[in-house]
């Protein structure tokens, strides 16, 4: 009866706070650099939205790919996705931070990172040919019925994850495909939720690594252990879903905060972008969220503060749905609007 009790509280809780739980990578920071992802909840409806390194998708409602689609082309880097227009330049070795949009996270569940080599421009490659390696993956924590899993670590940094590049990499363009699968419904056929997100990177170094890799399409089936699984048990031993790590690679870096410094734009195949706009203090936060592009003046909220009154810093956040903490940023930076739940202290 108790178990009952608590799987019932569990599906009432996942209605409740099931919207709230979508979202999406708003952007990475690499080495202090901020680049901008791409934003489903804004884009599709620009004009002119920016070129961008994240892939664009068809998830208007930060939704999900559903097991029944693991042998569709969605499960490669979400719905409809097309490739991205441009790409960051990493160094093998690198640790990359991504933040996701909106806050907060609440379902339990693994987080996943693949790369998939381009062998060309990855802005062009057919995405039902990519070879997906796995480069981390972390699953259950600690305890049970839920426990601990990686995403409450995410959510304890400030919905962030960080993700090393392998030192020995071979030099080349290659997708970053970063994954948070939520299994709050998973005891249940085609209950699992997949949030893949993807990145394209130029990576450099003096490395050979280039390990072996699967078409998305193979990375998952409806009955894995890792999928079809009631995490409201008291003795659960989780079965990580994927391909196996590759040999030699740790499951996970360190987990915590990245001072984002300067942005830039995506670098476009054959020159363009990379235009960079160094932040005026090097003490600045770790980002939450943010745009390449200058923000409109509808969007400004306020440039200056009150004399003893609390400020945020720059690429700090100054305001969304929930948020309770400083407003005003510390001049010469603006509070900026991006989406309902995320408000952020950017360059005038």
């Amino acid at each position: 009866m108790a178990q009952k009790l608590s799987n019932l509280l569990a599906t009432a809780l996942t209605v409740a706070t099931g919207v709230v739980g979508h979202g999406h990578v708003n952007n990475i920071i690499v080495n202090g650099v901020y680049y901008q992802g791409y934003d489903p909840t804004s884009f599709p409806y620009m004009p002119n939205p920016p070129i961008v390194i994240g892939w664009t998708a068809a998830d208007l409602d930060n939704g999900f790919v559903a097991p029944d689609a693991y042998q569709g082309p969605d499960i490669v880097c979400h719905k409809n996705a097309t490739n991205a227009k441009g790409h960051a330049s990493v160094k093998a070795g690198d640790s990359i931070l991504l933040q996701w949009l909106p806050l907060p996270w609440p379902h339990p569940g693994p987080i996943v990172d693949y790369l998939a080599n381009c062998n060309g421009d990855c802005e062009t490659v057919d995405k039902t040919t990519l070879e997906f390696f796995k480069i981390d993956g972390v699953g259950l924590i600690s305890g049970a019925d839920p426990g601990n899993w990686a995403q409450n670590v995410l959510v304890t940094n400030n919905n962030t994850w960080v993700v090393q590049i392998p030192k020995d990499l071979q030099t080349g363009n290659y997708v970053l495909r970063h994954e948070l699968i939520a299994l709050h419904s998973s005891g249940q056929p085609d209950g699992a939720q997949n949030y893949p997100q993807c990145f394209n990177l130029a990576v450099t170094g003096t490395g050979s690594l280039q390990p072996t890799g699967v078409l998305a399409t193979d990375l998952y089936h409806e009955s894995d252990p890792g999928i079809l699984v009631n995490i409201y048990t008291s003795s659960l031993a989780y079965t990580m879903p994927g391909p196996s790590l590759v040999a030699g690679l740790p499951s996970s870096v360190a987990q915590g905060n990245s001072a984002a410094t300067a942005t830039s734009s995506a670098t476009i195949p054959g020159g363009g972008g990379s235009s960079s706009s160094r932040a005026s203090s090097a003490s600045a936060t770790k980002t939450s969220s943010g745009a390449t592009s200058r923000p409109t003046s509808s969007s400004i909220r306020t440039t200056s503060a009150p004399a003893g009154g609390p400020t945020q810093t720059l690429y700090g956040q100054c305001g969304g749905s929930g948020y309770s903490g400083p407003t005003i940023c510390a001049s010469p930076a603006v509070c900026t609007t991006l989406n309902p739940y995320y408000a952020q202290c950017v360059s005038r």
